[in-house]
């Protein structure tokens, strides 16, 4: 075979043939040609020269030459030439200087022919896959149409025109069914460059998929006057949305239901029938909550925001309702607030703050030795702990009805006697545990605390220092999307996640690890950081 004066025309028309069938750049099938046909020189030439294959995209002129590059030191006689053999090609050789000798036109055997078939095939192929990419790379976060075109192992194959993508089982409603030739609606989840070529992964049970769908069914929400804010699904069971309006005339909950219920219902039977709560979103999270556990009545919410965490309270006769089938309401709820919710009954809660009132009265009845009307007024007070009662303004216990200053004094005085008693043993234990000096003499740490640490193997400032402030303060990790708690080892002394990184960061400072100039220049962004990565590691290795 080669390439002479009678086929220099076929070769731009196979190139362009192969280009329309792939929906390609020609160029692209020339290149691909060019690249094959020198290496069909090479393997007839030798594969240590630099051979090139120029085809003209007008002519078809093929022209076939040999590369030479000018070098001070040759190492490579086939590549390379010495400034003093270029004299002979050029005036003036100067290093990196090519000189191009054309080669004859190449007969190529069978061998060599298939070798250039299969170059051309696949730069074909990853110039479809790169066309294919770049075509579905900006569609993630959509909706996409297609044709199913076979079913694998329960994976659905769609045909999306220019490409195939793939619906995994996982993403599939439960309870569908596609066969080859049906029509399907998903969303565009991810598009990811692989070897065997551009993936394009769709879903019908991620949260986005119904938002898009309300944006295509409610023009409010397509022209941003309403705003989906939060969505909760349970695929093809039920699924809870919560929506704001921009607009004070438009009610946001009644524009996505529609006249009638026609909004919605169109949603709805996209998704296999399943259940839609609208939820009128509210800046305030308790308020939100409450509307997002509908159609429960909630009697009372008690929010922690450092633990992310709210208790609610509702009657009896509402529990089952607000935990719903199988947990689902609740579950739902929590997902679209972002925050873990505990449902307890007004019996339940009752209970439990009973106990507390219990405990407390009878720490102050213990440690101070105090008969329990005294305790109990403390606690009816507000009063949680000794270090309060010791350490408050005296004019505060002087409030108490029936406490004169006298009384409030002696109260002082007893909380702090305790108080000592109760370090002095703690101090003598973390001794008895191995404690060195340079922790008990760090500030910030109270007796307890250092107890507390030697406890769990803490012994030295310098093992203190490679703490994370998770650690120290606690905190939650997801765990198969599912909020678990972490015990921090100070968490029981109300230590927050700030205050643990300042005590980690000031025991660095100490030893040296970081400077002052540091820690002053950056403490959002050096400091954090450096906390942050051992944060991240440790979650890491916990999920």
């Amino acid at each position: 075979m080669s390439v002479t004066s009678a086929n220099r025309l076929e070769l731009l028309q196979i190139a362009d043939a192969v280009a329309r069938e792939k929906l390609i750049d020609p160029s692209l099938v020339i290149e691909a040609m060019e690249e094959s046909l020198a290496k069909a020189a090479r393997s007839r030439y030798g594969a240590e020269y630099d051979i090139r294959a120029k085809i003209h995209p007008k002519t078809g002129d093929l022209t076939m030459t040999r590369v030479r590059t000018v070098v001070e030191e040759v190492e490579n006689t086939f590549t390379e030439m010495s400034v003093e053999d270029a004299r002979a090609y050029l005036d003036d050789p100067q290093p990196g200087d090519e000189i191009v000798d054309q080669l004859p036109p190449l007969e190529m055997g069978r061998i060599a022919a298939q070798s250039a078939k299969q170059v051309i095939m696949q730069k074909v192929r990853e110039a479809e896959r790169d066309r294919q990419y770049e075509e579905f790379k900006d569609r993630v976060g959509t909706i996409i149409n297609g044709l199913v075109k076979r079913v694998e192992y329960g994976n659905v194959i769609v045909d999306v025109g220019r490409g195939e993508a793939i619906l995994r089982r996982d993403q599939l409603i439960n309870r569908e069914s596609y066969r080859p030739g049906d029509r399907i609606r998903a969303y565009v989840r991810d598009v990811r460059r692989e070897v065997r070529g551009p993936q394009i992964f769709l879903s019908r049970t991620a949260p986005e998929f119904m938002a898009e769908l309300f944006k295509m069914e409610v023009p409010e929400i397509y022209d941003g006057i309403i705003e989906i804010k939060a969505v909760a699904r349970d695929p093809g069971s039920r699924a809870k949305i919560g929506v704001i309006s921009y607009d004070s005339s438009i009610d946001p909950v009644g524009a996505c239901v529609g006249m009638r219920g026609s909004r919605v219902q169109a949603v709805v039977n996209e998704l296999q029938g399943e259940k839609i709560d609208i939820i009128p979103w509210n800046e305030d999270a308790p308020t939100f909550l409450v509307n997002a556990l509908q159609p429960a009545e909630v009697s009372k919410v008690v929010f922690d925001e450092d633990a992310e965490r709210i208790e609610v309270v509702v009657p009896e006769d509402q529990l089952s309702l607000a935990i719903g089938r199988r947990g689902q309401n609740v579950r739902l709820a929590s997902q679209l607030t972002g925050f873990d919710i505990d449902i307890m009954t007004d019996a339940e809660e009752s209970e439990r703050r009973q106990r507390e009132f219990a405990e407390r009265s009878t720490l102050f009845m213990e440690t101070m030795n105090v008969d329990e009307m005294v305790a109990q007024l403390l606690v009816s007070e507000g009063f949680e702990s000794l270090e309060e009662v010791a350490y408050v303004d005296i004019d505060e216990l002087m409030t108490i009805e029936g406490f004169d200053e006298a009384t409030a004094e002696e109260l002082q005085a007893r909380a702090r006697e305790s108080l000592e008693e109760i370090n002095q043993k703690a101090i003598e234990r973390a001794k008895s545990l191995g404690v060195q000096q340079d922790l008990f003499d760090y500030e910030g740490l109270t007796p307890q605390m250092i107890e507390k640490l030697a406890e769990d193997g803490i012994l030295t400032l310098e093992e203190f220092a490679r703490c994370a402030d998770w650690e120290l303060a606690g905190g939650y990790t997801t765990v198969d999307g599912k909020r678990v708690k972490d015990e921090g080892l100070l968490e029981q002394f109300d230590v927050s996640l700030e205050e643990a990184q300042q005590l980690v960061m000031g025991a660095r400072l100490q030893l040296g690890w970081v400077s002052e100039e540091q820690l002053g220049s950056d403490d959002e962004d050096e400091g954090e950081e450096e906390v942050t990565d051992e944060e991240t590691a440790d979650d890491e290795d916990r999920t």
